[in-house]
């Protein structure tokens, strides 16, 4: 059963909870959730159709687990729930159950911020230090942070992204001393383990959300200081699958630069969508030299085919930069004049 049950998809088991407490409880339910979660777990249950008794065992059975484990966390604390636990169930179930648990009743750090406008939070912090506001975007939704960093001055913005970029991992006494600071009524960090925020990722996934001029102006910043941090958080601003963003004219113009050898090598390990993507920009004659050229390729380092494609991301990066192609979503599109 444990088996079956950690097969399943999470949003199915929710569907299928609903589904089987009835109308009247459900609808409490859903009324507690996320706008987002409920149009989720509503999609989920058209598409179910009819549920197998095994199936819906397995998820009421685990619900009941959970919410026992629940009762005697707040009863006794971790061990005590463990124990009783191991007493009704295989012990390794007991342990996955208490795991699950666990880590939703964790919560996260400067979650009072998480539905709280972005021009409010803008407000709320922009005159703090540059690490506390690191802090604070390094542990909210990259679109959010992206949102926020906007709104500051950019000397701020190169201070913040840097600290964000260098930032790996945070006590969590430091989190609560901010969080205090910005709120009275603040979550218990239940973990005595270090939180990882931040970092080079993080960094890259705020400015990748950023408008185009925002972005620029950051990086131009910091290349002064630190270039190798910059061409670190470039790499994983754009990446090989996101070509498909780039138009069908962009395309055109980066595989005039790209050696055809190198192409179906990057393309080995590529999604249908990508090739589709990219065959569809090249004559028919071309597209099937270069699929017969991965067909008779045989094995190859996957060293080598992320060398291939960091290539071709390299080659559409110099292009966007210089004005000559358009990726979607990274401000160009307002520069168009149709």
């Amino acid at each position: 059963m444990a088996e079956d049950s950690s097969q399943m998809p999470g949003i199915k088991k929710a569907a299928i909870l609903m589904v089987s407490i009835g109308q009247e409880v459900a609808h409490h339910i859903m009324g507690r959730l996320e706008r987002e979660q409920i149009e989720e777990i509503s999609k989920v249950i058209a598409e179910l159709g009819a549920i197998k008794p095994g199936e819906q065992d397995i998820v009421l059975n685990e619900y009941y687990n959970l919410a026992m484990a629940s009762t005697y966390i707040q009863q006794g604390g971790l061990s005590y729930a463990q124990t009783l636990l191991e007493k009704s169930l295989d012990p390794n179930m007991a342990f996955d159950i208490i795991r699950q648990v666990t880590q939703t009743i964790q919560k996260t750090p400067f979650q009072f911020l998480q539905k709280t406008d972005s021009e409010n939070i803008l407000t709320f912090i922009q005159d703090e230090h540059p690490q506390t506001i690191a802090l604070i975007l390094a542990h909210l939704p990259p679109e959010k942070s992206s949102e926020i960093l906007v709104g500051l001055s950019q000397q701020k913005q190169v201070e913040v992204v840097k600290r964000i970029a260098a930032m790996e991992q945070t006590n969590p006494e430091v989190i609560s001393e901010v969080e205090s600071g910005l709120e009275n009524r603040l979550s218990d960090i239940v973990s005595q383990t270090f939180d990882k925020a931040g970092g080079v990722e993080s960094a890259a996934g705020i400015l990748n959300l950023s408008d185009r001029s925002t972005e620029k102006g950051i990086l131009e910043s910091l290349e002064t200081d630190d270039p190798d941090l910059v061409e670190q958080i470039k790499r994983l601003m754009f990446v090989f699958e996101d070509i498909l963003l780039v138009d069908d004219k962009g395309i055109q113009s980066v595989l005039k630069e790209i050696d055809n050898d190198e192409l179906a090598l990057a393309l080995k390990t590529g999604s249908d969508e990508m090739k589709d993507k990219i065959f569809g920009n090249m004559s028919e004659r071309a597209a099937q030299l270069i699929s017969e050229d991965m067909e008779y390729m045989g094995p190859v380092r996957l060293s080598d085919v992320e060398n291939a494609q960091q290539k071709i991301v390299d080659v559409v990066r110099r292009l966007e930069e210089a004005g000559e192609i358009i990726i979607q979503g990274r401000g160009g599109e307002s520069d168009l004049v149709v």
